[in-house]
C-alpha cells in the first residue's frame, strides 16, 4: 500500500515532535544530574557525623549544621501541624458541603490563584501580620505561620482532588445504610481519600524545606550557635545556613555548603519516599 505524501509528512511531523518532548525532558534532567553529581563530588569528603552534630564556627572545618537541621525538623514539623488539618478541613467544606455555593466558588478561585504567588510575597505577609502585627518576633512560630500560608493553597487542592476521586456510589451506599452526612465523610470518604491527601500533603511539606526567601524576609538568622528552645525562640533552617556559606569567600565554606546541600536533598528524598510508602500502603489495605 502506498502512503501519500501528507500521510508521510504528518508522520515525520509526529516524530520530530515527540524527540523534542524527550528533549526537553532528558535535557534538564542531564543537567541536574550533573550539578548533583558535582555538589555530592564536593561535600561528601565533608559529611560526618561531627559536621552534623556541630556548631557554626568561623572556622570552616570547625563549622557544623546542628542548628539549622533542627530548626528545620522543628519547623516543617509546626508547619505540617498548622497547615494540613485546616487545610484538609477546607477541602472538606469544598467538596462536601460547598458544592453549589457561591462562597464556595469564591473561595476556591481564590485558592488556585493563591498557589502561584511568588513565595516572597507570602514572606512579606508573615513579616507584617505575624513578625510585627502579632508581636511574635523573629521567632520560630512566625515562620512557621508564614510556611503555613504558604502551602496551604496546595494542601487544599491536593486534599479536594483525592476527595474527588472517591466514588458518589459509595457515598449513596453510606447513606443508603442510614449514616448521616458527617459519619459518610469520616468513616467511608475521608479513609478512601486518605492516600491521595497524604501524598499531596507530604509533597507540599517537602517543598517548603527548601524555600529561603519567605523566611529571609521574617527574620531567620543566618549565624546561629545554639538549638531552638521553644515556638518562641529565634532559628535558622538549612537553606539560610547554605546560603551563608556559599556567600563567603574561602573554598572551605563551599565544601561545608555541598555538604549542606547534600542533607538537604536526603531530607526532601526521604519525605517523597515517605509519600509514595504512605500511599501505596493504604492503596493496598483499601483494595
Amino acid at each position: 500500500m502506498k502512503i501519500s505524501t501528507a500521510d508521510a509528512n504528518h508522520r515525520w511531523g509526529e516524530q520530530l515532535f515527540r524527540y523534542l518532548c524527550m528533549a526537553a525532558v532528558l535535557i534538564p534532567l542531564l543537567i541536574l544530574g550533573i550539578l548533583v553529581l558535582d555538589t555530592f563530588i564536593d561535600g561528601l569528603e565533608r559529611l560526618s557525623w561531627e559536621f552534623l552534630s556541630s556548631f557554626p564556627s568561623r572556622i570552616a572545618m570547625r563549622a557544623g549544621f546542628w542548628p539549622a537541621l533542627v530548626g528545620s525538623i522543628y519547623l516543617i514539623g509546626l508547619t505540617a501541624l498548622i497547615a494540613i488539618p485546616v487545610g484538609v478541613g477546607a477541602a472538606i467544606y469544598l467538596n462536601e458541603y460547598g458544592e453549589q455555593h457561591w462562597f464556595a466558588d469564591f473561595i476556591e478561585i481564590n485558592i488556585a490563584n493563591l498557589a502561584g504567588v511568588p513565595s516572597v510575597i507570602y514572606g512579606l505577609l508573615g513579616l507584617e501580620l505575624f513578625v510585627r502585627a502579632s508581636g511574635m518576633g523573629r521567632s520560630l512560630l512566625a515562620g512557621a505561620l508564614t510556611l503555613a500560608l504558604l502551602i496551604l493553597p496546595i494542601v487544599i487542592l491536593a486534599s479536594r482532588e483525592a476527595l474527588r476521586s472517591v466514588p458518589d456510589s459509595l457515598r449513596s451506599a453510606s447513606y443508603g445504610l442510614g449514616a448521616t452526612k458527617w459519619q459518610t465523610i469520616r468513616q467511608v470518604v475521608l479513609p478512601m481519600a486518605l492516600p491521595g491527601i497524604l501524598t499531596g500533603t507530604i509533597l507540599s511539606v517537602s517543598r517548603a524545606i527548601g524555600e529561603t526567601a519567605p523566611l529571609i524576609v521574617v527574620g531567620a538568622l543566618s549565624y546561629m550557635t545554639f538549638v531552638p528552645s521553644g515556638i518562641h525562640s529565634e532559628f535558622t533552617v538549612m537553606p539560610i545556613q547554605i546560603y551563608d556559606w556559599v556567600t563567603r569567600p574561602q573554598e572551605e565554606f563551599l565544601i561545608n555548603a555541598a555538604a549542606g546541600i547534600i542533607v538537604l536533598l536526603m531530607t526532601m528524598l526521604l519525605l517523597n519516599a515517605l509519600a509514595i510508602v504512605l500511599r501505596n500502603h493504604y492503596q493496598n489495605r483499601f483494595r
